[in-house]
């Protein structure tokens, strides 16, 4: 199992940046690997964070977290799936939408099919004014526009990115 967690300076960086957006947001952390992003996000006071990993090794890691962290279970939910497939259901299953959506692939994925699925029109999964953030490896960034998804900001921190898009709406960010 190959798990790249995201450095503790860049996930630093990141709540730096999304701080006045996080208070009582419902979170999705795709591939979450530890699921440090998520818990970073209740802990900075996401109100339901959402943790998605196709490992189910991984998923119970982030079960043994929140337990210890006593992250009261009404905050959380835990799913044992791939990211794609997750989201192909999402609506479906009554799931989100959501705020803020972290997604952190392994670097070798590709990026573009779960970039697709959130930006698409009819997919209901970001909330309108949401937030999609990927990271990546710095030398090979995703597209800037995916669907109803248009990158506003890029930030490099060693090998890695993030990118940060915006959900449009009649051609117009949200936000």
């Amino acid at each position: 199992m190959q798990v790249r967690p995201t450095s503790d300076r860049l996930r630093e960086t990141l709540f730096n940046i999304i701080a006045p957006r996080i208070e009582g947001v419902r979170f999705l952390d795709l591939c979450s690997g530890s699921g440090a992003v998520g818990i970073e996000a209740i802990s900075r006071g996401a109100g339901h964070a959402t943790f998605v990993d196709r490992s189910r090794k991984m998923c119970g890691l982030i079960e043994s977290n929140l337990d210890l962290l006593e992250i009261p279970e009404e905050e959380t939910e835990v799913v044992n799936e791939e990211a794609a497939e997750f989201l192909r259901h999402a609506t479906a299953r009554k799931r989100g939408p959501w705020d803020i959506v972290f997604y952190d692939p392994p670097y070798a994925m590709n990026y573009s099919m779960v970039l697709q699925t959130l930006g698409s029109p009819g997919a209901h999964v970001t909330s309108p004014g949401g937030l999609v953030i990927a990271e990546h490896h710095q030398k090979v960034p995703p597209a800037d526009v995916f669907g109803k998804l248009h990158r506003s900001r890029i930030l490099k921190q060693g090998d890695s990115a993030l990118s940060f898009y915006e959900l449009l709406s009649d051609g117009f960010p949200n936000g």
